[in-house]
């Protein structure tokens, strides 16, 4: 009797947080339209950036840092698709969220080929602001041509994702 009633409860616990998991989960990835309000970062160069000088641009902006192994292993298909899809708009932006002499030479030996921003705690809160509330790493909003987040990624973001919900952004 006491082992069915064991094996009961974990049932309902486990139920209970595949419910919770798959709410917050659900909640936490979110297609919408609201404006990208503006913000400045520093590059690897100590250049200010303002996010504007990307604007008529379809923008990937991937919040990531050096320590984040799913970060790392979504980096060479960024590399990889800003490539490719350049020369129609699409525009990658990295916001670091650590250290400038790990990113640097991270970005260095990847051959990153798009800017790189220093967050730190501002990107922090910048990624807060931007509805990771969940405070996940990596953290991927993409922006359409009028300037308005449509779609936000909390964690690792596949390659076919990301290209189901860019390529009619570029059309």
């Amino acid at each position: 009797m006491k082992k069915t009633a064991l094996i009961f409860s974990l049932a309902i616990i486990a139920l209970s947080l595949g419910l919770t998991t798959r709410h917050f989960s659900a909640a936490s990835e979110k297609t919408h339209a609201t404006p990208l309000p503006a913000f400045s970062l520093l590059d690897l160069s100590d250049q200010q950036h303002n996010i504007s000088e990307w604007k008529d641009k379809v923008l990937v902006i991937n919040f990531w840092a050096t320590w984040c192994t799913p970060c790392l292993k979504e980096i060479p298909d960024f590399v990889t698709m800003q490539t490719q899809y350049e020369d129609r708009g699409l525009q990658f932006i990295g916001i670091a969220l650590d250290d400038k002499e790990p990113v640097a030479e991270f970005a260095s030996s990847t051959k990153i080929n798009f800017p790189i921003l220093l967050g730190g705690e501002n990107g922090i809160a910048l990624a807060k602001q931007l509805g990771n509330l969940v405070q996940a790493v990596p953290y991927t909003i993409i922006v359409n041509r009028k300037g308005q987040i449509i779609h936000t990624h909390p964690g690792e973001l596949s390659k076919e994702r990301l290209l189901d919900i860019v390529k009619p952004l570029l059309q």
